[in-house]
């Protein structure tokens, strides 16, 4: 067996094949390239016992990049530690599994910097298409994919001037979903609480679209906005204290304990921490899991383990801790949402050429003590 000088085996070459085989380099080619009906079956034969008996293992990106494909795909994700992000992630594996791709996965850590800086590196790599789930890039950054350049999908957002594929789950429905869920059990007032959303499509329908049903409700005066922007903490600060205030301000449940009494605000262990609807609490709608937990933390912190008989809350994304705390949420098909950008890509690298597609998913409620009357 033929070693490198460290004393490592070296691996078998197209020309070792060739030789073993007794026939030259192209015909090589031409088997590994599916091209069986320009050779004998003898020929075949040969060829198939000399790559077994060699274990050769055809060097795919050199053979890609030979014939202008390598089968990787970039995946661009502003925050991997965003349960949402993994669970798109995992949709994207599977389906790049089932169609022969490899995903590239650049995490940017939500800065908008290193978006650019992994954009350009996916475009160097000659990646065949580009899956953009991303924090504030702009249309101008991503000019070389989507359209004529790179084929590119939008996940969760689309971004001003850019033409490309988008999937993701249908936010307006969704907040329509939980606002009328929320103004059906009666909650005196309600806070859409959300990340700064200017820049952020998705964000800015969910915003949009509490307002309207808001106001369809005829209940315009009872709904509130307001921005938690996680990455300031003086900021997040100044934001809770404004929720407090509310909170403290709406009356208490008849008989409830003096507010100074912290972990159990007018209710006792048997009534699993609810409070009927109309009596003073307020109901919040968390825009995604992340502002959920920072609101559920600080709510614990200042009100105890029976903070929800004060506040109920209502997040888009069903994060695992939602359940083990009894909050209700809406559940974004995210397996679904991952596993379709895939697809989408994959026929846009295949030169399927239709104008640019949304493909909308619907969220489904899930109701938990949190909401309840």
């Amino acid at each position: 067996m033929n070693t490198t000088p460290s004393g490592a085996p070296r691996r078998a070459t197209i020309t070792d094949v060739a030789r073993e085989a007794g026939t030259g380099k192209t015909s090589i080619s031409r088997y590994l390239n599916g091209e069986m009906s320009v050779m004998s079956p003898e020929l075949r034969s040969r060829i198939e016992a000399a790559i077994a008996r060699l274990d050769y293992q055809p060097n795919q990106m050199a053979r890609g990049l030979k014939r202008g494909r390598n089968r990787l795909i970039g995946m661009l994700l502003a925050d991997l530690t965003n349960p949402y992000t993994v669970e798109v992630l995992q949709g994207v594996e599977a389906a790049c599994h089932a169609l022969g791709l490899m995903p590239l996965i650049c995490h940017a850590a939500n800065e908008v910097e290193m978006e650019r800086r992994y954009l350009q590196l996916l475009t160097t790599y000659r990646v065949e298409g580009v899956i953009v789930n991303a924090l504030g890039v702009g249309e101008e950054t991503l000019r070389p994919v989507g359209g004529g350049g790179i084929p590119a999908v939008l996940v969760d957002r689309s971004v001003d001037g850019l033409v490309a594929d988008m999937v993701g789950l249908d936010n307006r429905a969704a907040a329509e979903l939980g606002t009328r869920h929320l103004l059906d059990n009666g909650f005196d007032e309600i806070w859409f609480v959300v990340q700064p959303f200017a820049q952020i499509s998705s964000r800015h329908l969910r915003e949009t679209a509490f307002r309207e049903a808001m106001q369809a409700h005829g209940d315009a005066a009872r709904g509130h906005t307001l921005v938690l922007d996680l990455a300031d903490a003086e900021a997040v600060e100044r934001s809770l204290a404004e929720l407090d205030r509310t909170i403290d301000a709406l009356a208490e449940p008849a008989g409830s304990n003096p507010a100074g009494q912290r972990g159990r605000p007018g209710v006792t262990a048997a009534t699993g921490g609810a409070a009927a609807a109309g009596s003073g609490r307020v109901a919040l709608f968390a825009a995604n899991a992340p502002v959920a937990l920072c609101l559920a933390l600080h709510l614990k912190a200042r009100y105890g383990a029976y903070w929800q008989a004060r506040v109920a809350l209502l997040s888009i994304d069903d994060p695992d801790w939602a359940e083990l705390t009894g909050v209700t949420t809406i559940r974004q098909p995210t397996y679904d949402i991952g596993y379709r950008a895939v697809e989408f890509l994959h026929e846009r690298i295949e030169g399927v050429q239709t104008t640019a597609r949304d493909c909308l998913l619907a969220g489904e409620l899930i109701v938990r003590a949190s909401t309840s009357r």
